[in-house]
């Protein structure tokens, strides 16, 4: 889930300080360098965070993972086994590792560690797993550090408080933050983002939007990231669609149905992201039902464009000409 991975990584490079000091539990900590870890010279299998910090003058790395799925192939402990190995190799300093489970049901079987017990070569590799859902998300609002308070949605609601409730007043407390526009629509969608773990997308769009935000969310740089990944994804799905039809119907028709059917997917795409309009949805048949390239283009274009879910329905509604 790569949307998932941007957000998360977006946040602890923007903000490491808060999550160096949530990592190690401690609040002593000197933020040295924020690594980056897409350079080839770091590592083949690149770490999700690497962050040089300072603790009572001696110099460690902070390494974190996002997951939020449990890893099968290869299991997480080999996994970790392998970035802090090669983090040391490469650094030579202390590795403080940890892996983040966004999902509630995830990572509940992590061992925290990988073992080795072959006779004359044991092998132990420590890591913390850090499960979001059994944390406090009251004390993290309460401590206000921004770079965490993105993840509070996903976190343990106080007692007796519904998980709508929850969820609005983690929104509304990361909307009173003090920040430049840019960065706190950023950041408010992040959060929207990452609260699609957990809660059901038409629930979300309906908090930001009786909260006043959604126009800050939709000039998000997430925002216009996802709608051009579901643009780019649903022509991809459909050109490849097209070129299986064109096996058996002639190559010429089936790249026209591919490209209909990836304008189509476009469409949803957007709609699910700016809208949360869900599959079940009476514009998805609709939509599925236009067999019309133009119309097709035209209704991308609206999609990007359109106001509300309403004003998008008007121009569904219309006949083509």
């Amino acid at each position: 889930m790569a949307e998932f991975d941007a957000v998360s990584k977006h946040l602890i490079q923007t903000y490491p300080e808060d999550f160096a000091g949530f990592a190690l539990g401690r609040e002593d900590v000197q933020v040295l360098e924020v690594i980056d870890v897409q350079q080839p010279t770091v590592s083949a299998s690149h770490a999700d965070s690497l962050i040089r910090v300072r603790i009572n003058g001696d110099e460690a790395l902070v390494h974190t993972e996002f997951q939020t799925t449990d890893s099968t192939d290869p299991p997480m402990p080999r996994r970790m086994a392998g970035y802090i190995g090669r983090a040391i190799e490469r650094h030579g300093v202390p590795v403080c590792s940890s892996v983040i489970y966004l999902r509630p049901d995830a990572g509940r079987r992590d061992p925290g560690q990988y073992s080795q017990e072959h006779p004359g070569y044991r092998v132990l590799v420590q890591y913390k797993v850090i499960r979001l859902s059994e944390l406090d998300g009251q004390r993290v609002l309460d401590a206000g550090h921004e770079g965490l308070i993105a993840f509070a949605p996903l976190m343990k609601p106080p007692a007796a408080m519904a998980s709508r409730a929850w969820l609005r007043r983690c929104m509304r407390t990361a909307n009173a933050r003090s920040m430049a526009s840019p960065a706190k629509a950023d950041f408010l969608a992040g959060m929207s983002l990452l609260s699609g773990l957990v809660y059901r997308p038409e629930t979300i769009t309906d908090i930001i939007s009786k909260e006043g935000m959604m126009d800050l969310v939709r000039e998000s740089s997430f925002a216009q990231y996802l709608t051009r990944q579901g643009i780019e994804q649903g022509i991809e799905k459909g050109i490849e669609q097209g070129i299986e039809q064109g096996i058996e119907k002639g190559i010429e028709q089936g790249i026209e149905q591919g490209i209909e059917q990836g304008l189509r997917d476009s469409i949803l795409a957007v709609l699910e992201t700016r809208f949360g309009v869900p599959a079940s949805h009476s514009y998805t048949a609709r939509i599925e039902n236009v067999d019309d390239a133009q119309r097709l283009k035209e209704l991308l274009r609206g999609a990007v464009q359109a106001a509300s879910l309403d004003a998008f329905g008007q121009l569904l509604d219309e006949e083509p000409e």
